[in-house]
């Protein structure tokens, strides 16, 4: 046994010996390759720069944008085109792709033949290497050192780069005519599809193109199909049937299918939807991702955008002769955030509208469309309930006057109609008694951008003084759908779905939201309106007639429209009830129409919400004076609920008919119910002709009443408000002193620091003049002893 391994060990070290050089060559190219291959060098991929395609959330094409260097260029992975498309192209033009270096020999000789000895048509002879060498370094190989040159670059990339590498990259590098480049664009462009879903007859179409697209293509679009047979893409592409059906015989049952006119989509008909929409998308990728990819998706729904699109072009249409030539139009599902339409104005290519510039981002005066979250915060903080009485009576807060949209003043009013009814003068009054968060705190938490100090707007922010965008506003209604919680806007279909942050109760939107679903439709009648699915909604105008909002949710969507120009110029048509509703509900009614699903998200009553019983006259809990009882929303522990002071009993004297002073024992008396409104109410009742019946005194009882009622509230100035006078006209400068009293109140004496300083009917001013900075205590006590404070602070400037 050992001298037969002696043998065999010798025997071989022979033959190392003899083939040594050979081997050690072997070794060492061996090595080059596998070197090539593992040195650091470009992706092919890299070569070029790349389109973006950008679909709708059902992978609809959006569109297709221009690389930097102004081709359609799409890459697509090998393994995501049509193996019938791969498998025409190394039929058509490289059979021996899988076992040549690069080049093949034969198919040179052969086309120098042709070309240089018998003078034919120019044949190249090159290989799919050798023709993306061309393509990659753009190669003259019309000359025999231009050919030369683009068989050192195939060699070089077959030692560089693997058969699959370079197959990829010629796919998605191969001429599709004009400034088409590659199999991927080529399939979205002129057949509408990604390359994994082409047919055979489709697939064969694409693999004959490259080898002379102008000319194919011109002769492929034309009108004739015979045309389209003897010198197209048809022709050629019919010939490589042929040859493909002995390659692969079961595709024979295809035939019929080839003789059909072959249509080609045109480039200039390349999709261009949702152009607002895409640009933003694709300037949001391009912040976060600078991967390029070739693909985006986005949360866009087609046939929604359309819908909108249709609707805003048909409302401008038709009241073009009002002023009304643009709009914008945003919708979300607020189940993930994803914005399903954006029109950003009423038309991308009308530069008489600056109809490229976005209006769903552009920052406005919102109007009232605020005015609902006033009464959310007003809700959890405890202010008020859905029932409580507020008063739309002239009103000075400081400096500040307001004044409601129509002049008029509707006196006591719920907060459920003085919502409903945008009336101005109470929502001014609530949001001056929010504290922590503001309305001002609460948008800056919100996420409304760019805003100035607080102390710059005031209460004006609380009727359009800031100013937000259509995506801002969503986001805000948005929120009341998603029961008080605050979610991000989604436009690419990549962002991801977020928690959110609770920005108001269950309770407070629930009340909110109920409150909004009373608003009747302005087209509506009642028998209209119970046919229809319910929607929340609320309408805004700017100062000077600039904008016109209406923004709202139905069913699982929130649409926000605003009606206006872009160069801020203002309109009387303008108004939000008037011009942006009718075309909220135009899209709304469009989409129903059209069978768009919107039932409303199953939800659930808050648990910590209840029903109470109240006096309707002033929204606190009734009497058994009280003549209409209603119900209200309450959140228990928060809020505000007290007895009914309206309805009062009065005892008077049956002789003289004035009240009677105590005691009653031996007096013939009876009991009368008399209505006790504050001054400021009783005054408008007098402005619109309906006085109430003034309750009876009788100043002879000396105190003997019983003193009920409500006390005084001082009106202005604004509790915790720092005035701010000029020292060199101090002598001139005075403050106004106003307040609220009870009916029986006949009379208001005034106090600053304890020193009386004047008296007052009710609602009627009385003016002080300082003296000096500081704080000062100002307190109001009417006749009956009833009494309110507040502080004053009191600044001087040169």
């Amino acid at each position: 046994m050992p001298t037969v391994i002696r043998s065999s060990l010798k025997t071989v070290t022979r033959w190392i010996q003899r083939w040594q050089n050979w081997l050690m060559g072997t070794a060492l190219i061996l090595a080059v390759l596998v070197g090539c291959r593992l040195w650091p060098h470009q992706p092919l991929r890299g070569w070029f720069p790349s389109s973006t395609a950008v679909y709708d959330d059902k992978g609809r094409l959006l569109r297709l944008t221009l690389s930097s260097d102004q081709q359609y260029r799409l890459w697509v992975p090998l393994k995501d085109i049509s193996p019938q498309l791969v498998q025409g192209v190394l039929l058509h033009e490289d059979r021996w792709y899988a076992w040549h270096p690069g080049f093949n020999p034969y198919g040179l000789l052969r086309g120098a033949w042709v070309t240089y000895v018998r003078h034919g048509a120019p044949q190249g002879g090159s290989t799919i290497t050798m023709q993306l060498a061309r393509l990659l370094w753009g190669l003259n190989t019309r000359t025999p050192m231009g050919k030369l040159r683009q068989l050192g670059r195939a060699v070089e990339l077959e030692l560089f780069y693997s058969k699959r590498e370079i197959l990829q990259a010629y796919l998605n590098d191969a001429p599709y005519g004009a400034n088409v480049q590659g199999v991927g664009t080529a399939s979205l462009v002129y057949f509408g599809k990604p390359a994994s879903q082409l047919t055979l007859p489709e697939a064969l179409t694409l693999v004959v193109i490259p080898q002379d697209p102008s000319r194919r293509l011109q002769a492929g679009q034309g009108a004739s199909n015979d045309a389209l047979i003897s010198r197209g893409v048809t022709g050629a592409r019919n010939r490589l049937y042929d040859a493909w059906v002995q390659k692969y015989p079961q595709d024979a049952s295809w035939k019929p299918l080839f003789a059909l006119p072959l249509t080609l989509r045109p480039l200039n008909r390349l999709p261009f939807e949702a152009p607002h929409a895409v640009e933003q998308a694709l300037a949001s990728q391009q912040i976060s991702d600078d991967s390029g990819k070739p693909m985006l998706t986005t949360t866009i729904d087609l046939d929604l955008q359309k819908s909108v699109q249709r609707q805003i072009a048909l409302y401008v249409k038709r009241n073009a002769s009002r002023g009304i030539n643009n709009a914008s139009a945003i919708l979300i599902d607020t189940r993930d955030m994803g914005i399903k339409a954006m029109v950003g104005s009423a038309d991308y290519r009308d530069a008489s509208i600056q109809g490229q510039v976005n209006g769903t981002l552009a920052k406005r005066s919102p109007g009232s469309t605020l005015k609902p979250f006033i009464y959310a915060l007003g809700f959890d903080q405890g202010i008020l309930q859905p029932q409580t009485v507020l008063r739309d009576v002239p009103t000075a807060f400081g400096p500040y006057t307001p004044e409601n949209f129509d002049g008029n003043f509707l006196g006591p009013i719920t907060a459920t109609q003085a919502l409903i009814r945008s009336r101005n003068i109470p929502a001014v009054w609530v949001a001056s008694q929010l504290h922590q968060p503001s309305l001002y705190d609460f948008l800056q938490q919100s996420g409304i951008s760019r805003m100035a100090s607080e102390q710059h707007y005031g209460l004006s922010l609380v009727l359009g003084g800031g100013e937000v965008s259509m995506q801002e506003l969503a986001g805000l209604y948005a929120m009341l759908a998603n029961h008080g919680v605050l979610r991000p806007l989604r436009l690419r279909a990549d962002e991801p779905e977020v928690a959110g942050t609770r920005m108001l109760s269950e309770e407070a939107t629930f009340m909110v939201m109920d409150i909004l679903r009373q608003n009747p439709r302005p087209d509506d009648s009642v028998s209209m309106q119970s046919m229809r699915m319910p929607v929340y909604w609320k309408t805004g105008t700017s100062w000077a007639f600039r904008d016109a909002w209406t923004a709202g949710s139905v069913g699982p969507y929130v649409l926000v429209v605003w009606v206006g120009n872009f160069d801020g110029s203002g309109n009387p048509a303008f108004v939000g009830v008037d011009t942006a509703a009718p075309l909220f509900f135009q899209i709304i009614d469009a989409l129903h129409a059209e069978h768009v699903p919107m039932d409303e998200p199953i939800g659930h009553m808050p648990a910590n919400l209840k029903r109470v019983q109240i006096c309707l006259a002033s929204g606190n809990l009734p009497t058994q004076w009280c003549p209409q009882k209603g119900m209200t929303w309450f959140i228990p522990g928060k809020s505000p609920i007290k007895v009914d002071d309206i309805y009062r009993p009065v005892v008077i004297d049956d002789a003289t008919g004035d009240a009677a002073c105590p005691p009653y024992d031996g007096k013939r008396t009876h009991v009368e119910v008399y209505e006790f409104w504050p001054s400021d109410l009783q005054h408008v009742f007098q402005q619109a002709g309906m006085p109430r019946r003034a309750p009876p005194t009788n100043l002879a009882c000396q105190g003997g009443q019983r003193i009920d009622g409500s006390a005084p509230s001082i009106t202005s100035p604004l509790r915790g408000s720092t005035y701010t006078l000029r020292l060199k006209q101090l002598d001139e400068e005075r403050i106004p002193f106003t307040a609220t009293s009870d009916a029986d109140a006949h009379a208001l004496y005034w106090f600053v620091d304890d020193a009386y300083v004047g008296r007052s009917s009710p609602n009627e001013l009385m003016y002080w003049q300082p003296h000096s900075a500081g704080r000062y205590t100002i307190r109001v006590v009417d006749d009956h002893g009833r009494a309110d404070q507040r502080l004053l602070d009191i600044n001087l400037v040169d």
